[in-house]
Formats: structure tokens, C-alpha cells, sequence
């Protein structure tokens, strides 16, 4: 009986020691450390929680987050939905008659987004759309505290047309391949 109330003491004054050590150490305030310095890991000392949102960690220049969409520069070439190891983009694209535009870079555009989602809940972030993206229109962010209660709202959409804008695009792209193949059959 003597052991284990001895036993008991020791744990007590063990628990009481770690407790009373946190405690100092929490008195002394954490600065926030560069972690592009060589030392970041060396001066890990004092409370290691930082108080998130009134103060942040700094965030490296590489650093791999929200991923963001300049719908204007897209040429819907469906690259990043084809690197995507997790599926998370969705495209839809939708043939136009015609060159529509030019991207910030020169490339030309020859296909409507109809749809363009990106489902965050399941992405890895991994940046492998960022790479092959050739208009460089799919970057990530710095934004990483996207906190959200429903899961459908962790998926962004980029696409900008309304669905009867997509319905009129591919009626325009039916009634083209239809007058082109009038042509073809006129010509024989």
C-alpha cells in the first residue's frame, strides 16, 4: 500500500513539474521566426502554439496552397485536369467558331470554359497543374485558412457563363459544323 501511494506521489510531483515548466514557458512571448533562415529550426523556445488569426507564421515564397484560376488567360486546354492525380478539376469546354480571344501571354483562344471547378476538399496540393499549365493561369496562393462547415463549399467555380450562354455557344457550334458540312456536300 505504501508503494503505491509513493507511486502516486512521484507521478503527481512528475505531472506538477511538466506543469509548472509550461507555465514559465509561456510567460515568455514567441516571436515570429523566418522560416527561410538556416537557425529556424535552432530557436523553437517559449509557447510553440502562435496564436492564429492575430498572428500568423511567415509563409515561404514555395509554399503550396489555395489554388486560383485567371479564367481570362484559360485557353481550356484541360492539361491541369489531366495531371491532376486526385481529379479535383473539373472542365467542360465548348468549341467556338472562331478565334474568341488572346490571353495575356498571346495565346490564342478557340474554346469557351462552359464549366471550370476545382473541388478543394479533394485536392493534395501537389502544384502539378501550376506546371503544366502553358498560359500559367492556374497559380497557388497564399491563402491557406479556408475553413468552411459544408464541403460543397470548398469547391470553387471559375467558369464566367451562365448556362444559356453555354447552350447559345453550342447551338452556334452545331449550326457551324452543320453549314460546313453543306458546304462540303455543295462542292462534290
Amino acid at each position: 500500500m505504501l508503494k503505491i501511494a509513493i507511486h502516486a506521489f512521484v507521478t503527481a510531483a512528475k505531472g506538477l513539474a511538466i506543469t509548472l515548466t509550461h507555465l514559465v514557458g509561456a510567460r515568455r512571448s514567441r516571436h515570429a521566426l523566418d522560416v527561410r533562415k538556416a537557425d529556424y529550426f535552432d530557436h523553437q523556445d517559449g509557447v510553440t502554439t502562435v496564436q492564429f488569426p492575430r498572428e500568423k507564421m511567415p509563409i515561404p515564397e514555395v509554399a503550396r496552397y489555395q489554388l486560383d484560376v485567371e479564367i481570362d488567360d484559360c485557353i481550356v486546354c484541360d492539361l491541369c485536369a489531366k495531371a491532376c492525380p486526385v481529379d479535383c478539376i473539373a472542365i467542360e469546354p465548348v468549341k467556338a467558331t472562331g478565334v474568341i480571344g488572346k490571353t495575356s501571354d498571346g495565346s490564342v483562344k478557340r474554346l469557351y470554359a462552359a464549366a471550370f471547378d476545382i473541388d478543394m476538399a479533394k485536392c493534395m496540393y501537389c502544384g502539378l497543374c501550376t506546371v503544366v499549365c502553358p498560359t500559367e493561369c492556374i497559380t497557388m496562393t497564399d491563402q491557406y485558412d479556408r475553413s468552411m462547415t459544408d464541403l460543397s463549399e470548398l469547391t470553387y467555380s471559375f467558369a464566367e457563363m451562365t448556362p444559356e450562354e453555354v447552350e447559345e455557344k453550342k447551338r452556334e457550334w452545331t449550326k457551324f459544323q452543320a453549314e460546313k458540312e453543306a458546304v462540303k456536300k455543295g462542292s462534290r
